[in-house]
């Protein structure tokens, strides 16, 4: 049997009805169309920002600031991990933020922590790490290689 498109069928998600408007008092939809009597929201076309409350100030602005957040000072590394670097790279190259990208692995825009070596994938060549992090479990497997943590 083979699948034409017009047999596909959406199997996601079941068919959700329209909601009928507008069909008398019975169908409990019916006059307004639950839109309510005049006013801004009754009109066709009529849409809201988020989080506007007509006229009154905003929700977010209303709730109080409490307790302090370190979001915008956290330190987010670029992860590669060993299998990545076993790909990318040849015996004796260095591994850093700019040969990552230069083989086109990370973007320009990178994160403020530097690069973060995780152990996840097995290396069989001798690299020079110049990162600014590496876990247990990797420095356990590149024991014959060069490393040197720079701080970022």
């Amino acid at each position: 049997m083979s699948i034409k498109l017009e047999s596909l069928e959406n199997v996601t998600r079941p068919k959700k009805r329209r909601k009928l408007l507008g069909r008398g008092p019975g169908s409990r939809r019916g006059k307004t169309c639950c839109r309510g009597q005049k006013g801004m929201g009754a009109r066709s076309g009529y849409q809201t920002r988020p989080g506007y409350i007509g006229g009154g100030s905003r929700l977010h602005m209303r709730l109080p600031t409490r307790g302090f957040t370190n979001a915008r000072f956290k330190t987010t590394f670029d992860v590669v991990n060993l299998g990545q670097i076993e790909r990318l790279y040849n015996d004796g190259e260095t591994v850093s933020a700019e040969t990552l990208r230069e083989k086109g692995f990370m973007r320009d825009v990178s994160s403020n922590g530097g690069v973060k070596v995780l152990g996840k994938g097995n290396l069989t060549k001798k690299l020079k790490f110049e990162v600014s992090g590496m876990t247990e479990s990797a420095r356990e497997k590149v024991k014959g290689s060069e490393i040197n943590i720079v701080s970022w």
